[in-house]
């Protein structure tokens, strides 16, 4: 069962009373280290990525920095990292690509970024969005569960969630709510025990199976 649009409004309502101003917990100073930030971040934390980029970002906030780092110097900055082998190469190939075809500059369109080694359609949608405040749908494990759990937008593959949550998110919350689904599904509604007593969209919620206070999984 799908939420009514009313509920949707509330329900997007409640979460920017809460979070007016949303922000990702990647850290980032550029389009090209959030771009950089965004890759690293593929099955890893966001906590283990800032880490590991603090002092990467200090020397290398640039495709052209990037490559004066090289491989083996960017490999040794992000080894904490899983498959940091595979990534670095990524990114030392997506340097050379934006260095040479883009100016260093990062380019602003999906199509564009998808080109890029190791940018797929959810990291292209967060660079569209966070830097160049397009309304984009960045669907990760978050988005998708709380998309389907709470009957806000399902769909069976990440991409059938994006295309209903642009159906149905109103305007007014679409440059944000990316960001508001993702720390909820992150902080509230987790995927083994979502803490729906303190859920403050919980009301609106089809999820039959809402945990409570005493309740153990």
């Amino acid at each position: 069962m799908t939420l009514s649009q009313k509920n949707i409004q509330l329900f997007f309502s409640r979460l920017r009373t809460k979070n007016p101003e949303p922000k990702s917990d990647l850290e980032w100073t550029n389009a090209y280290t959030l771009l950089v930030a965004v890759t690293l971040s593929a099955q890893a934390t966001d906590a283990g990525v800032n880490k590991a980029t603090k002092a990467l970002f200090k020397i290398a906030d640039t495709p052209q920095k990037m490559l004066a780092l090289g491989l083996d110097g960017l490999k040794d900055h992000i080894k904490t990292i899983g498959l940091y082998n595979n990534k670095a190469k990524n990114i030392i190939a997506m340097a050379e690509i934006l260095v040479n075809d883009y100016n260093g500059r990062v380019p602003n369109t999906r199509e564009d970024l998808m080109k890029l080694p190791g940018v797929g359609r959810k990291t292209a949608n967060v660079v569209l969005n966070i830097v160049f405040k397009q309304p984009t749908m960045a669907v990760d494990t978050h988005i998708f569960r709380v998309a389907n759990r709470t009957g806000l937008a399902p769909g069976k593959t990440p991409e059938a969630v994006e295309r209903a949550l642009l159906k149905v998110v109103p305007d007014e919350f679409a440059l944000h709510a990316h960001h508001w689904l993702i720390l909820h599904g992150r902080y509230t509604c987790k995927a083994r025990k979502p803490d729906c007593v303190r859920c403050i969209v919980a009301d609106l919620c089809q999820f039959k199976e809402k945990t409570h206070p005493d309740q153990k999984l």
